[in-house]
């Protein structure tokens, strides 16, 4: 065990120039050019063959060392999130005003995986066994689309087991998942004319959106009560005095299995026929991404949580902690209420006490799917696959918020990072080791999948749109 710690300290200040200067890039989904050449180039020269464009995606890059079995993949991500821009500071600054940042982590999450994937080809070689490491860069989780379409392409379909983490305020593994999802948006035609002197000739697109938003709010009551249907009117006409011969709204269709938002979709994608229907006009999809809920693992989270307590909690110090008070104070306290009368702080009374978690909290949340979704699902399905968490942001941070960008710049973000790099190494290491363990993680999602393979969400024939990106 204590090589591979020593290998990832020994690469602790690369990891940190490379999350920094992520951090400092700050793109956006499908647009991390800059983020995804970084860690590339870094990969590259620790003896990695690398291949670039990934999957035909030109921020999507795998690379690779070893051979022999097994196959142990890590991913990472690099995307930020737009608005949030923020220096490493307490109080709102940003460094470009509106403009994106790492309010999410993923200058962290990445550059962990990628440096559990360099202390796994140490090791490897330093102890003569075989194995393939391979690191994915994976674009666009944000928008829920770059795993799903690396996974359309066959990306993972080869691994043996699938490694990887979130930065977050809680040092622990996961055992909840979050929610299958599909997005897209409707888009309605109709006919111009005067919407005085003329209405009769015209056929009001924005008429289909409301509509079709009438129905939506109707579906709500006879839909699963874990289920969630949201939209935004994102084009509705031009001026009142003129019916609108465009409109368009974008509907989220959350669930806590892929096949529910499968039935709900098809049952949403009936109600803009039925808008359509009864305004006269005519109507496309764009559909955006769908992905998968996220199919736990317990032989793997087991084997995860086992080398969480041998790495233990990042080492905070002082000028750590009165950061995280300082921006805790920015923090709703209505929202900090609740999390601390949550099952959670209820089971476990110390987290009340501290500002920046410094202990283990042993995995839970078996059977609770969170509200939110992650491309992650979609490798789930394809191959067993673990997901741990470690503190690098003050506990009750809001997601994708100012404060977690902020965090995730400072030192703070850092001392988790380390954590997570230590754990998915040695995690990795135990299962080159421990055959057993793969085909035990193998039995059990076997079991749990042999009723419903994976099968990509989108469209057949949907290609990954360049124009819209890159055009």
């Amino acid at each position: 065990m204590a090589d591979i710690l020593k290998f990832v300290d020994e690469k602790a200040q690369d990891l940190i120039q490379i999350a920094d200067a992520v951090w400092n890039y700050s793109e956006i989904g499908f647009g991390e050019v800059k983020s995804a050449q970084v860690q590339a180039d870094y990969l590259e020269k620790q003896g990695f063959t690398v291949t670039r464009e990934a999957g035909g995606i030109p921020t999507a890059f795998a690379a690779e060392w070893g051979e022999g079995r097994p196959y142990i993949g890590f991913l990472g991500e690099y995307d930020a999130l737009a608005g949030v821009s923020q220096e490493v500071s307490a109080e709102r600054k940003p460094r470009e005003e509106g403009g994106p940042g790492h309010g999410c982590g993923h200058n962290l999450l990445g550059t962990a995986s990628l440096g559990a994937a360099v202390a796994v080809k140490q090791a490897l070689e330093e102890r003569g066994l075989s194995g393939t490491v391979r690191y994915y860069g994976c674009p666009a989780e944000e928008l829920l689309a770059g795993k799903v379409y690396m996974a359309r392409e066959g990306l993972f379909s080869d691994l043996d087991i699938s490694i990887t983490w979130h930065p977050g305020s809680i040092n622990t593994v996961r055992l909840s998942s979050g929610t299958a999802m599909n997005s897209a948006k409707f888009q309605f035609f109709g006919k111009t004319a005067h919407a005085a002197g003329d209405p009769h000739n015209g056929r009001s697109a924005l008429d289909a959106v409301e509509l079709m938003s009438v129905g939506a709010n109707y579906l709500r009551e006879h839909v699963i009560k874990d289920a969630s249907i949201h939209y935004v009117i994102t084009s509705g006409g031009g001026q009142p005095n003129v019916v609108p011969a465009f409109a368009e709204v974008w509907y989220f269709v959350r669930a806590p299995r892929r096949d529910q938002v499968d039935e709900i979709y098809e049952r949403l994608v009936n109600v803009a026929k039925g808008a359509a229907l009864m305004t006269g006009t005519t109507f496309e999809i764009d559909f955006l991404t769908g992905c998968y809920n996220v199919l736990l693992n317990e032989v793997l989270a087991d084997v995860m949580w086992d080398c969480l307590q041998k790495v233990g909690p990042p080492a905070f110090d002082e000028k750590d902690l009165e950061f995280g008070r300082k921006l805790a104070e920015t923090f709703d306290k209505s929202m900090v209420e609740n999390l601390r009368n949550s099952p959670d702080f209820q089971e476990f009374p110390e987290l009340k006490e501290q500002v920046i978690h410094t202990s283990l909290l042993p995995p839970r949340g078996k059977g609770r799917s969170g509200g939110g979704s992650t491309d992650v699902g979609d490798v789930s399905w394809i191959v067993p696959t673990v997901q741990m968490s470690a503190a690098t942001v003050p506990i009750g941070c809001p997601g994708h918020s100012w404060q977690n960008c902020a965090s995730s710049g400072s030192s703070i973000g850092h001392k988790g990072m380390l954590v997570g790099a230590k754990t998915m190494a040695l995690c990795a290491l135990e299962l080159i080791e421990n055959p057993e363990l793969v085909k035990k993680a193998w039995g059990e999602f076997k079991e749990k999948t042999k009723d419903s393979p994976y099968k990509c969400p989108f469209p057949q024939g949907k290609e990954f749109p360049l124009d819209r990106f890159f055009g």
